[in-house]
């Protein structure tokens, strides 16, 4: 027999604001980001963790403490912290003789699980080992994808779609060139995934746009994707609807031409111009013998109705007589 659980309202606007803010909202906050380690996630996976993590900061978190979970056999961990900690996003690492170097990436809705991927690195270079100078915190990456599975197969295709919301920020209305400092490459070729960091340089080159160069700050993995838990299409669609407040309205009776002019076409009705207020001034006000003949018409018009009356009553008197 199912457990009901029980629904606690708040006592306090402080709970009530708290409770209103982890609900759907129209445009909804940075997506946040919690980092697990596996019962023995090793040196490598360890590495890994801190790295991401000081990539995604602020919006990230790390959990100190190891857990003894297999994701693929239940997801409540990752379910319960997700609420706990109000984020959507995790990172899990582990380490054993028969997953090696294992790192799983997933994704909550409603805080539930949606879908999750599972990598196995084979070759990792740290952030610490590039003794450069590394980016600000909190900078928005451009991510690159090399490669034509990541169109063709649907698994490359939502692994794709879950790097992307990953390392995905606030939206930014406009861009600024100065502002384009990180680019992430993703190049997936002969069953491998390529991971390259780079800091964009931009150089003098003598004219109004500047020479782009890019130099490696890490960090670099090679991985192979191993298995992937993914959400039904329509728990995917429903994952991904956008509220009708962020819809954009179709304009009626609104066109472009080839120069880019915008024209508006107008519905009129029929409009009735005797009745029409026109502006009361002596010119336009009628004159008395306008009136007088206005209202001798009227005259006539009405002794006609009734002679026209008078006739036609007498005409139905002979018929029934």
């Amino acid at each position: 027999m199912p457990v009901l659980q029980r629904i606690k309202k708040p006592t306090t606007r402080r709970g009530k604001r708290i409770l209103l803010s982890k609900e759907p909202q129209v445009i909804e906050h940075t997506k946040k980001t919690f980092f697990v380690k596996g019962k023995k996630q090793g040196e490598l996976g360890s590495t890994i963790l801190k790295d991401i993590h000081k990539l995604k900061r602020p919006d990230a978190v790390i959990l100190s403490q190891k857990n003894d979970i297999l994701p693929f056999d239940d997801a409540t961990f990752f379910e319960r912290h997700g609420q706990k900690r109000d984020a959507n996003l995790f990172w899990f690492a582990s380490h054993n003789k028969k997953r090696p170097n294992n790192l799983v990436i997933g994704r909550l809705y409603n805080y539930q699980l949606l879908d999750m991927m599972e990598l196995g690195v084979e070759k990792y270079t740290s952030l610490e080992e590039f003794k450069i100078e590394k980016i600000d915190m909190g900078v928005k990456p451009c991510l690159v994808f090399n490669g034509e599975i990541w169109g063709e197969s649907p698994e490359y295709e939502r692994l794709k779609n879950l790097l992307v919301d990953l390392f995905h920020r606030e939206p930014a209305k406009a861009i600024r060139l100065q502002g384009i400092e990180h680019v992430m490459s993703f190049t997936a070729k002969d069953g491998m995934i390529y991971l390259r960091s780079y800091k964009i340089l931009l150089k003098k080159s003598g004219q109004r746009t500047p020479r782009v160069e890019l130099e490696e700050i890490g960090p670099s993995a090679d991985m192979k994707l191993r298995r992937s838990k993914l959400a039904s299409d329509g728990l995917f669609k429903t994952a991904c609807k956008q509220p009708k407040a962020l819809l954009i309205k179709k304009k009626k009776n609104i066109t472009k031409d080839g120069l880019g002019t915008t024209h508006g076409r107008i519905h009129i009705p029929k409009q009735e111009v005797e009745k029409l207020q026109t502006r009361k001034m002596k010119g336009l006000k009628k004159t008395n013998a306008e009136r007088k003949e206005e209202r001798a018409a009227l005259k006539k018009r009405r002794a006609d109705a009734a002679v026209s009356d008078d006739a036609s009553s007498s005409k139905r008197l002979r018929s029934a007589s």
